[in-house]
């Protein structure tokens, strides 16, 4: 299956997708919903926790991830000391830890494949915690691999997996090292945690991750990720544009990469959530590369292009212009920033948490890169005052927020529930031209645009986005009533309420309808925030329509 987006689809609990399992965990729960009991993607995966780690020899804010999935296996259909025989025959078939495992180890020593020498691989597997028992299954079958000698139990920091985000799947881990480095980590989703509590699933499921860039360490015999052949000519285009020292090369190559790759798939730059991690990155980058960032990063960007997009095609389609604003917007920010820190660094002067939280706070300078100055200038920061200060002063914003919105309105401006509301309307008029098989597939609105995701076989023409756009209008025009309703899913199913991911929500249900009572115009699956009337959108216009991968299409929109 292709990837699926940098930005999780209904799932708010994550900003970014960081691992291959995050598009199927609700296979994982209802296996009958995927399209295969096996599947294998090779998924772009962004780690924001890995950031101060970037620029070592094995860390990256974005890299790949080589993964193979199965779901719907128990252990009264094949039970667990059943013989394993080659499973490639039957598609439909779902396998479990032997298989998974017996694979894993073929791949990564046969010949034919990678064939790693098996004297440098280790294996560790999940040793229990007290409440979670011990993985004796694994170690049974990991001392049965012909060549492998070391094997290691080790606590839930290291080999237990999951969730992502507050609650979903998760599993005891067995994972392959190389020399020590960590290559490919095979997880066994046996337990759904929710509310502090694990429970065990009816099914279970596999799900595995190998990163490319490592794997192309081991097999070429080299240092570091930063010179395999997809990183080294980013790396030495930053080396060019006269940064001398390494790890900030090896920095700059790697966030602008991974800034692109999330632009790509519509998060901008911004003060929020997922665009505020991208702003990070491209000031951090800016901060490095300070005079040249301009010139460098357009050679980045199609530097990145001629490696990456042949795979990824939607990495062709970055305007060098989103992060040139980026770049004129931050200028005079540095220059404050910088005077404040400078006067810090002459005086002798540490910078306390709270020091430090004020310019974030006055001058929007975040505390990455204050760590970035103060390194460069050889004074310490305490970073723990810091976070500190930063969680005390949230505590007393939720207070104010909690207080000043009452209809579940928090965090969403008003620009944001227009765009919301519009994008029911953007489906409803795509049913009504291309019929009922066509359902939203996800959705990302800033206060800028709104990107809307749709099942859709085909490019749509000109004529069409066209007609879809004048429906879309023609019912804010007609400024129709919104309401919510709330009743079971059963209830909102027999009323005709649209909805891909029902399986997601609780038993009872908030339905939103567009129109009259008696005869609405649009009725969906949802958590809101709407407008009132649909006069309140204001005019949609359609900017863009691309593919978003196997029969998705995307619409890029704008408000006026």
């Amino acid at each position: 299956m292709p990837p699926s987006l940098l930005v999780p689809e209904n799932d708010p609990s994550v900003l970014f997708t960081t691992a291959g399992m995050q598009q199927f965990k609700r296979f994982y729960l209802k296996p009958d919903l995927a399209p295969a009991k096996k599947v294998i993607t090779i998924q772009p995966c962004f780690r924001t926790s890995d950031i101060d780690e970037v620029g070592d020899k094995s860390h990256l804010t974005l890299f790949e991830m080589l993964g193979n999935f199965t779901f719907g296996f128990t252990e009264s259909e094949r039970g667990s000391t059943r013989i394993a025989t080659r499973i490639d025959a039957d598609k439909n078939q779902p396998y479990f830890k032997k298989e998974a495992i017996e694979m894993a180890w073929e791949f990564l020593t046969d010949e034919k494949w990678l064939g790693l020498d098996k004297k440098n691989l280790s294996a560790t597997f999940f040793e229990g915690n007290g409440v979670l028992t011990r993985d004796d299954q694994s170690e049974e079958i990991l001392k049965t691999l012909t060549g492998l000698e070391k094997i290691e139990a080790q606590d839930q920091d290291e080999n237990f997996w999951g969730p992502t985000g507050l609650e979903g799947p998760c599993g005891p881990t067995v994972e392959f090292h190389y020399d020590g480095l960590e290559v490919w980590n095979l997880v066994f989703n046996e337990y759904y945690f929710a509310e502090n509590n694990y429970q065990p699933l009816e099914y279970k499921g596999v799900d595995t991750g190998a990163g490319l860039e490592r794997l192309l360490v081991i097999i070429n015999k080299l240092d570091d990720v930063y010179q395999t052949d997809i990183l080294n000519p980013l790396v030495n285009i930053v080396a060019q544009s006269g940064i001398k020292n390494s790890r900030d090369q090896r920095i700059v190559a790697d966030h602008i990469k991974a800034a692109i790759f999330a632009i790509a798939d519509g998060v901008m730059p911004s003060n929020k959530d997922a665009g505020y991690v991208v702003r990070r990155l491209i000031r951090r980058s800016m901060i490095i590369s300070g005079d040249a960032s301009l010139d460098l990063f357009a050679k980045l960007i199609q530097g990145t292009i001629e490696i990456y997009g042949s795979d990824y095609p939607h990495v062709k389609t970055v305007d060098l212009s989103i992060i040139n604003n980026e770049v004129n917007r931050w200028q005079p920010i540095k220059i404050k920033g910088e005077k404040i820190i400078d006067s810090w660094a002459a005086s002798g002067e540490n910078i306390t948490g709270k020091m430090a939280f004020d310019l974030y706070q006055s001058h929007g300078f975040p505390i990455e890169l204050t760590k970035e100055l103060a390194r460069q200038r050889q004074i310490e920061i305490n970073e723990e005052d810091f976070w500190k200060e930063f969680e005390s002063h949230k505590e007393i914003s939720r207070a104010g927020v909690e207080g000043k919105f009452k209809g579940g309105l928090a965090g969403h401006s008003e620009i944001e529930t227009r765009y919301h509301t519009a994008a029911h309307l953007l489906l409803q008029a795509l049913r009504d031209l291309l019929g009922e098989k066509i359902f939203q597939r996800g959705s990302n609105i800033t206060p800028e645009r709104m990107r809307f995701d749709f099942s859709c076989p085909r490019a749509l023409t000109e004529e069409e986005l066209a007609e879809v756009e004048a429906k879309v209008n023609e019912k804010i025009t007609e400024g129709l009533p919104v309401g919510c309703e709330e009743m079971t899913q059963a209830e909102a199913q027999k009323k005709g309420a649209v909805g891909i991911f029902k399986e997601r929500y609780g038993e009872k249900v908030k339905i939103y309808t567009i129109g009259h009572c008696d005869k609405p115009y649009s009725m969906e699956f949802c958590g809101g925030p709407h407008v009132e009337n649909t006069k309140e959108i204001g005019q949609l216009k359609i900017i863009k329509e691309q593919s978003a991968g196997a029969g998705i299409r995307r619409i890029r929109a704008v408000l006026k």
